[in-house]
């Protein structure tokens, strides 16, 4: 079965009035003072490079250096959390569009983008571009300027809605997904003034993207890539027929990009044991074994450039996306298996320079690993099972 896109949630109505719980140091809750659209009254945390997870009901923040539980955010719903592209805040989809979480101080904000079926979140040469699949609008802003309370932001409206995703590039031009609620089937690409300057159509079910070295752009297709690099767009077909590359993850520091690979086009849930590495200088695409399986919530990248995959064996597999092979492998959780229903919790990673941070929703643990070392630094058990992991993206 392929992974339900996020304009098909099931997500639970609810308001965004909602109350926030800071935990004393002893990690037993306290009650919250009165809350109004969301914002805390008369207290504040001061959370040191917190760390962001979900569960059914809200969201946790944690200190990331020694993962001390210091806020629970009551949200009901599925919600969805990434980097903002500060040092501060989290973007967190809701069920009324994306909303903005103030990380550091434990609170969710009065900033929303409203729209129904909040999507994908990219950030890239210091801007945050929102995708909200239900309206087809994408918003871009400046994520320094969520400090102050109202980001100016510029807005595309897409032809049509669909489940897609934007990137703008460092000059202004704007790379942006094709398609509508039947299908998706490539990208365009825009200039400052939002002129069209180049198109491809040669990309079924498009979905997701990665920049690499030098802002080359990759959005995965079902049969392969696409490449948007010095102004051409170029196709890298995959290698079987069916071979659909759905979620990457890219580093400025490669020229490769890492993604998933999967080739059953009728299993009711792939679980693959590949992934594929995008070399986006040579448009090639190579795969590479793994020996386990892995899920969406699995990829993610070192701070020199490694790829990392998270497998259901429970260890971080660490990959020289050059020689693409796997270097080494670092234990982490215990062995689990990827749920059939794509929103049920699985474990997931976040990377942040050095340090790895993966959840473990069958121990309802979190635990830091450093990178170089492949020590355990900290870890945590948490009063519910967590979902997604993100947090701010710079220290």
């Amino acid at each position: 079965m392929r992974k339900p896109s996020r304009a098909r949630l099931p997500l639970a109505l609810s308001t965004l009035a909602c109350s926030v719980a800071v935990l004393a140091g002893c990690g037993t809750s306290e009650p919250a003072a009165e809350q109004r659209s969301g914002q805390q009254e008369g207290q504040r945390a001061d959370i040191a490079e917190p760390v962001v997870l979900t569960y059914d009901g809200g969201l946790y923040v944690l200190d990331g250096a020694t993962l001390e539980r210091k806020a629970d955010v009551r949200l009901p719903g599925f919600n969805r959390v990434n980097p903002a592209g500060d040092e501060r805040h989290v973007m967190v989809s809701t069920s009324e569009g994306f909303q903005v979480l103030d990380a550091v101080a434990g609170r969710l904000t009065d900033i929303r983008f409203p729209g129904a079926e909040p999507g994908h979140v990219v950030r890239h040469a210091g801007k945050t571009v929102l995708f909200t699949d239900g309206t087809g609008e994408v918003n871009s802003f400046d994520p320094a300027t969520l400090a102050d309370g109202s980001p100016r932001t510029e807005t595309y409206q897409a032809k049509e809605p669909h489940h897609g995703v934007a990137i703008e590039l460092a000059d202004g031009r704007l790379v942006v997904t094709l398609g509508n609620e039947e299908e998706r089937r490539g990208i365009a690409v825009l200039d400052e003034n939002r002129k069209e300057i180049a198109r491809n159509e040669n990309c079924p079910g498009v979905h997701g993207e990665a920049t690499a070295e030098d802002e080359a752009v990759v959005i995965g297709c079902e049969d392969g890539v696409l490449i948007y690099r010095d102004g051409r767009i170029t196709k890298v077909q995959s290698p079987t027929e069916y071979g659909r590359i759905g979620n990457q993850a890219g580093s400025e520091h490669s020229p490769i990009v890492l993604g998933d690979y999967k080739q059953d086009e009728d299993a009711e849930l792939e679980r693959p044991r590949q992934v594929s590495l995008i070399d986006t200088r040579t448009a090639t695409l190579t795969r590479v074994e793994l020996g386990a399986s892995y899920t969406f919530r699995s990829l993610a990248r070192g701070p020199e450039g490694e790829a990392l995959v998270l497998g259901t064996d429970g260890k971080i597999h660490v990959i020289d996306p050059v020689a693409a092979k796997v270097t080494r492998s670092i234990p982490v959780t215990g062995s689990w298996e990827e749920p059939l229903e794509w929103q049920e919790p699985r474990p997931a990673i976040f990377v942040r320079g050095g340090d790895v941070y993966v959840s473990d929703p069958a121990t309802k643990q979190v635990h830091l690993v450093d990178l170089a070392s492949g020590e355990k630094r900290a870890s945590t058990t948490l009063p519910q099972e967590p979902n997604e992991l993100s947090g701010v993206s710079a220290h």
